[in-house]
């Protein structure tokens, strides 16, 4: 016999050799019926693995996110096996599942279309009626590539010769397809009861521009066909909202070609983007911090010393001055730590808050660029905090409540992840270990729930990521809090403590919005161009109905001007109807329209986007009731 300890500390006594799915019925059948997966001893693994000596289990079920990616990856499975079944000939790379979906690279001659999608898909569902048994089995090295080469599988044969010496080499077969896979998967491919191809993209093998282009096919999968048709009307919502063609429509921002993935911000643009920094500087002013600017290139040595050399090269670009190399910033923290070098310091003047608006480079593939989410150049709200090692965890509760108290005012939930050390890290264990400790300590004691991501932390330190959820569903990393023993050891940082003598500091890095330019395209997403009146560009246009009340109107603009909001006149001879319906897709927050009726009586007749005709009013009032919402701030 073998014991079983389950998530909630129940422990089962079973015979060895016992599979998971027994397991599962043994729990529920409720929740056999439903599992796609299972947790054994901490690791994703099958429900068709056989249990031979005592173990951790959970179950897992579509609900959790290691579930869906269980069943996510063998519809990439499906997929592949669709493909070969239909284009024999086309050679398999990869096909991993991914954050909502799955995709599979392939290697062909025949040009997918979105006509040919659905004949995958088609195909795909046929796949899945017959139900075909997924099989794990194992080869030796040599054999497994001798395997794949008989199968002419050549970048299967390639992943096998990057794994190192003495790595199980295993594969799945569904019928009579066949792939090389670590797994996990679903048991059986009548599992997945729902399943959409979405797009195509070329992908480079190996994600570098000196390999071949490959074809990729999107995909989702569900469990139930109701639960894809809601995620298909996401996506549909999700294009109305994009916010490439709403920055166009709105003129807030454009990206040239002679500039891939470095944005222009537009005049409106630029208005939303700076009442975003105000707000920024003026909670960071209340909140104790003092702002800081650095440069952008500083020279290559610095990146030696502070681990991005050997940690992140890859993604910075690099130049020379007066024959000497340097680098242009990936992030803004040495800069930060020169600064805080200027001077020494005390442990009086701690936690000691530097915070910088720093604009970063860095290199991005062109197939990865997407309008303001992904690009090469933007800037970071960064902060990095100095102190000593007992302050941790009543300043990381303070960075907490202060990036909470941003969100709320934007409208948005979010949930918490906390990222623990990669491989490619730097540091001794015991360093880490206090850090993610502390990080650990700090979310406990807030009483936040947190997910651990392990070994997803930033190289030199573990951290918090802060998720938001927008209005449509889907989820935005954007805060982030990093803590940090490594720099300050790396650049010999000090302060002098009470002992009068010596010591090394803690370091916190920390972003709010994350980068400026990718908050911008969340807000534009979320409220579908249509800003809160305290972030809209335009505030109020005013619109005369004939050309005899332009003076009154031109009047009314100049008392809004002067009580600072954000006006423009429509003074254009066209049907007050028109000018209505243009204002309404420019998603100016209110309209004023002035009419005969207004002009004689000294009041505006008052329109919301979101309300409609407001009625007629005195223009006080209404200037007195609008500057209550911008200060407010209210959503």
């Amino acid at each position: 016999m073998v014991k079983v300890t389950l998530k909630d500390g129940k422990i089962l006594e079973i015979e060895k050799g016992v599979k998971v799915s027994e397991i599962a019925m043994k729990i529920s059948p409720a929740l056999y019926k439903k599992a796609v997966g299972a947790k054994i001893n901490g690791e994703s693994g099958d429900l068709m693995t056989p249990v031979e000596e005592d173990i951790t289990l959970e179950i897992l079920t579509f609900d959790d996110e290691d579930g869906r990616k269980t069943l996510r990856h063998t519809a990439s499975h499906i997929l592949a096996q669709a493909v070969k079944n239909l284009y024999p000939n086309t050679k398999l790379a990869i096909g991993p599942a991914i954050d909502n979906g799955f995709y599979y690279d392939f290697d062909t001659d025949v040009i997918f279309t979105p006509e040919m999608l659905e004949k995958i898909e088609k195909e795909m569902e046929k796949i899945i009626k017959e139900d075909l048994a997924l099989e794990r089995f194992e080869l030796p090295r040599d054999e497994a590539i001798k395997f794949m080469k008989e199968k002419g599988e050549d970048y299967k044969v390639e992943l096998i010769e990057d794994l190192p010496e003495g790595e199980t080499i295993s594969f799945y077969k569904e019928g009579e397809f066949v792939d090389l896979c670590a797994g996990p998967h679903v048991p059986s491919t009548g599992k997945v009861k729902a399943v959409k191809l979405l797009s195509v993209a070329g992908a480079y093998w190996k994600g570098s521009e000196k390999n071949k282009m490959l074809q990729r096919i999107y995909g989702t999968a569900f469990t139930k066909k109701s639960d894809l048709e809601e995620y298909l009307n996401m996506l549909e919502e999700a294009k109305k909202r994009d916010h490439r063609k709403i920055g166009k429509e709105l003129e807030l921002f454009t990206i040239y070609e002679e500039g891939p993935g470095f944005p222009f911000f537009l005049p409106k643009g630029m208005t939303v983007r700076n009442l975003l920094e105000y707000f920024w500087r003026e909670k960071h002013i209340e909140a104790g911090y003092q702002e800081i600017k650095t440069p952008i290139i500083l020279n290559e040595q610095l990146w030696h010393r502070s681990g991005h050399w050997d940690h992140y090269k890859e993604n910075m670009y690099f130049t020379k001055i007066d024959e000497e190399d340097f680098a242009v910033k990936p992030m803004n923290c040495p800069g930060a730590i020169l600064t805080y070098k200027n001077s020494l310091h005390s442990y009086r003047e701690f936690p000691l808050r530097l915070a910088e608006l720093g604009l970063v480079h860095r290199h991005e593939l062109s197939g990865a660029l997407h309008g303001m989410m992904r690009v090469r150049c933007f800037t970071q709200d960064d902060a990095h905090i100095f102190m000593t090692r007992d302050q941790i965890k009543d300043e990381l509760l303070k960075v907490i409540k202060l990036i909470d108290d941003f969100y709320k005012v934007f409208g948005f939930e979010y949930h918490v992840e906390l990222s623990t050390r990669p491989e490619n890290s730097m540091g001794s264990d015991e360093d880490w270990e206090v850090a993610t400790n502390g990080l650990k300590d700090a979310l406990e004691e807030i009483g936040l729930p947190y997910k651990v991501n392990e070994g997803d932390g930033a190289f030199y330190g573990p951290k918090i990521d802060f998720h938001l959820k927008d209005c449509i569903g889907r989820t935005w990393q954007c805060g982030t809090i990093q803590l940090d023993f490594q720099m300050p050891e790396r650049f010999d940082l000090s302060y002098v403590g009470p002992d009068g003598e010596k010591h090394r500091p803690v370091m916190v890095h920390r972003v709010v919005f994350g980068s400026i330019e990718r908050f911008i395209a969340i807000l534009i997403e979320n409220y579908a161009g249509a800003f809160p009146a305290w972030l809209a560009p335009i505030q109020v246009r005013v619109m005369n109905i004939t050309d005899s009340q332009k003076e009154y109107a031109n009047g009314v603009v100049n008392k809004l001007k002067n009580s600072g909001i954000r006006v423009e006149m429509d003074e254009r001879n066209e049907k007050i109807g028109y000018k209505i319906r243009e204002a309404q897709l420019k998603k100016i927050p209110y309209m004023i329209v002035i009419g005969d009726k207004e002009m004689a009586e000294e009041k505006v007749a008052v329109r919301s986007r979101k309300g409609g005709d407001l009625g007629s009013m005195d223009l006080s009032q209404f200037i007195s009731q609008l500057t209550e919402e911008i200060n407010n701030k209210n959503v």
